[in-house]
Order: C-alpha cells, then structure tokens, then sequence
C-alpha cells in the first residue's frame, strides 16, 4: 500500500511551521515556483506551475492520518495536482503518492499585492536549514514573479506563521532579494 504524501516547496519547508514528521528533502521536476496573487489572499502566496524545463526541492512529508481534508483546510485557496513517481527524487525506501498544490485558477496576476517579507523569510529560514545556501539561492533563482513589490512587516509581521530569524539569515534573505528582486 501506497504512503500519500504531499510535496512542500514553500513555508512547508520550514520545520517550524508544522508538526509533519519525518518530512524528507526532495526535488520535484517538471515544476517552476511563482508568486502569485489569488482571490483568497491580500498579499503574494507562493504557488507552483508546470514548466517542464525547471526542477525545484522541497520536503515530501506523510498527510497526517491519511487526511487530505485537514490538510486542504491548511492549504485554502490550493488545489491538488498528482506528481508521478517518475518526476521525483528523494531518499525514501517505500512507496508513496504525491501530490502538490498550486493555486485555483481564479487568479489574478497584477502586481498590486506584494509579498510579504515576514512569510519570504519564514521560506527562506526553511531553505537554509535544510539545503543550505545553495539551496536557498536555487529558491530564488527557480522562483519568478519577483516583479511584486515586497513589503516589509518584519517589525509587525502579517504572516500568522512568521519566524524570528537571525542576523545572518536576515543578511541572507536582504542580499538574495537585492538580487533578484525587478
């Protein structure tokens, strides 16, 4: 029988903002990130697209009771896409389905509604721990939309998720938005 997991490629990534054990780092292809602003949010939330030319890491982490409704409540304004076994790399020796969201298609593309750095920085954290610097630079450089204005609410922060980082993440995250930011 078949394990169903869920590929996380955003604040999934970061181990603070959940209690998924035993998440395993992973890389899905087939798949290019994007900011993007939907009916449900205010703000850019992070969501995938088909692009057969990109590759982008994650976890891979079991839904909690084989519970797909509990974790769509989380994920609202997300739908589920299959991601084939062959499209994935990781290091589990059993079976599992996977699955990604990304966001409905009633979206809006403007650039109106900016990202917020409190929920960059908590993507960012989650990068850093798991695959390093050079993983978090492959984030930015497998992410488009960085033409959103940013705005910066790491003095009040607006995303319900939000983590303190360090100085050197903070460096990090300023340095990485430096560059890539339009």
């Amino acid at each position: 029988m078949t394990k169903p997991h869920f590929f996380g490629y955003g604040s999934l990534v970061n181990a603070a903002t959940h209690s998924y054990p035993d998440a395993l780092p992973a890389t899905v292809k087939g798949w290019r990130r994007m900011w993007r602003h939907t009916t449900f949010h205010d703000s850019a939330f992070l969501t995938v697209t088909p692009d057969p030319t990109c590759s982008i890491e994650g976890l891979l982490a079991q839904v909690p009771g084989d519970d797909w409704a509990a974790l769509d409540e989380r994920e609202t304004g997300y739908f589920r896409s299959p991601v084939p076994q062959s499209d994935l790399t990781h290091g589990a020796d059993f079976a599992m389905s996977v699955q990604i969201y990304q966001t409905r298609t009633d979206k809006d593309d403007s650039t109106d509604h900016p990202i917020l750095l409190s929920y960059l920085d908590v993507v960012v954290q989650g990068y850093l721990q798991v695959f390093g610097e050079d993983g978090a630079k492959r984030f930015f450089e497998t992410t488009s939309g960085w033409n959103a204005p940013i705005l910066n609410d790491r003095s009040a922060p607006k995303y319900p998720r939000a983590q303190r980082l360090s100085a050197d993440e903070t460096r990090f995250v300023d340095a990485c938005l430096a560059a890539h930011v339009q």
